[in-house]
């Protein structure tokens, strides 16, 4: 098992960050590595850590503004090779179609569900890090 899962959280907002990290806790499932978050603000910030690598995962606010979590996301599919699965956090339930759009892996709403975002992150990092284990 590696030493650490690093996930990226994505929001302009420092208590949807601080929610995501108080939900996850210091690991989302018992069977997963450790994680360590890294929090971006801006946009600049996001493409700048993606280009970086090393992120296994990402929680995107698809109500950050002016760049929100949905198009940001898009726009990572398109242009981050192998880009890391994306969890983005939708204000209602009706905006699921917009988080498929967006090309996320999943959804979560926002106000944040610890069990539930906690579940769908563990999901990903499993599938992420069952892909990077050397065989």
């Amino acid at each position: 098992m590696r030493a650490t899962a690093t996930v990226l959280v994505y929001s302009d907002d420092a208590n949807t960050r601080e929610q995501v990290r108080l939900a996850v806790g210091r690991r989302p499932a018992p069977d997963l590595p450790p994680v360590e978050f890294l929090e971006c603000a801006t946009l600049p910030a996001v493409l700048t850590e993606l280009e970086r690598g090393g992120i296994d995962a990402c929680v995107f606010d698809g109500e950050t503004a002016p760049a929100g979590g949905m198009g940001v996301c898009r726009q990572v599919k398109d242009e981050i090779f192998q880009a890391p699965p994306v969890l983005v956090l939708i204000g209602r339930p009706q905006d699921a179609w917009l988080a498929t759009w967006s090309r996320a892996e999943a959804a979560v709403t926002h106000p944040v569900d610890p069990v539930a975002l906690a579940q769908a992150l563990a999901g990903l990092l499993r599938k992420r890090l069952a892909v990077a284990a050397p065989a």
